[in-house]
């Protein structure tokens, strides 16, 4: 057995771990659900949120991992070829690996930025002016329509004052009760 590990090179070796790498990358890629739960990068004080969708990819995700083994490997193998001895290939490997590794990161991190969200606060619709596509009958509801941003939201309304407003009326949102609204006829 001792004499395997001593006729393997340096070549050999960083060959492997670069082939374990782009290997495991190929696997997270194709079963990357499975691996997204594999994240070593959080937080793990008794009272932290585990929510493991909150902060966006962590450096110890086990892509960008796969990466850094994959860069390590394929650079010292590189390295090792062109005559460097094991420790400066090393040296070159690992360097290699933290620069592809915080590519892969910040591309990641980038894409989490992009993502975007379709809930809508209480205080996003406080205050706005929608129209209501549902008349709201005296002591009853109907539905308005505001417009966020680029988003149309419909609401479940009631009338403020307990009075029947008919549809295409323009309304202000005075409180929000959950799914439903409390409106205002806007005058004028």
């Amino acid at each position: 057995m001792a004499d395997i590990f001593q006729n393997l090179s340096a070549f050999a070796v960083f060959l492997t771990l670069a082939g374990f790498g782009f290997l495991f990358l190929l696997i997270s890629f194709v079963f990357g659900e499975i691996f997204e739960h594999l994240d070593f990068g959080h937080d793990m004080d008794a009272g932290a949120d585990h929510d493991l969708g909150h902060g966006g990819p962590s450096f110890f995700s086990p892509r960008v991992l796969s990466v850094f083994l994959t860069a390590f490997g394929g650079t010292g193998a590189i390295a090792s070829y062109y005559g460097f001895s094991p420790l400066p290939a090393s040296g070159f490997g690992f360097v290699s690996g933290l620069i592809f590794a915080s590519l892969i990161f910040s591309f990641a991190k980038f894409l989490f930025g992009q993502q975007a969200s379709t809930e809508v606060k209480q205080t996003d619709i406080m205050g706005r002016t929608g129209r209501v596509i549902v008349g709201i009958p005296k002591d009853g509801v109907g539905q308005i329509r505001c417009s966020i941003g680029e988003e149309l939201i419909d609401k479940v309304a009631r009338s403020a004052d307990n009075a029947a407003v008919p549809e295409n009326t323009i309304v202000r949102v005075e409180q929000v009760l959950g799914e439903m609204v409390l409106v205002r006829r806007v005058d004028g």
